[in-house]
């Protein structure tokens, strides 16, 4: 029953009754990423008529991140290549580094030094602040 209530009301644990009446209906499957990432686009490339060029959409293989997306298929989820990196032999360049998950808001967040977050106490002031004092 749980699965039931997170598959109806939530889209970050993965695809919603929406979307997989959608994609069984009108979606075509063009490949799957290295991370379990499914991309789809409307079943023979059709125009949609409201948008003007062909829609395409990913179901996330788990929790859903925009940034899980390969740079490979970035390209062509938004339209910047035509053709999907299954049909060409796309290699990746030396600089494109794997995915590394957003921390943003947990634990292992990003904790500059002088961040209250960092060590749980405010550091000690360095002396070059001067507190104001009313009047």
């Amino acid at each position: 029953m749980k699965q039931f209530f997170l598959k109806f009301f939530t889209w970050w644990n993965g695809q919603t009754f929406g979307t997989q009446l959608w994609t069984k209906r009108y979606g075509e499957l063009v490949g799957q990423d290295e991370q379990g990432n499914l991309y789809y686009r409307t079943r023979g490339g059709e125009i949609d008529p409201t948008l003007g060029f062909e829609r395409r959409w990913v179901v996330y293989n788990g929790y859903a991140e925009a940034s899980r997306i390969p740079p490979a298929w970035h390209g062509w989820i938004h339209h910047v290549v035509d053709t999907p990196p299954t049909e060409i032999n796309y290699q990746p360049r030396e600089w494109e580094k794997p995915h590394q998950p957003n921390l943003t808001g947990t634990a292992k967040a990003y904790r500059p030094s002088g961040s209250t977050l960092a060590s749980g106490k405010r550091p000690k002031a360095t002396g070059d602040y001067q507190p104001w004092t009313p009047g």
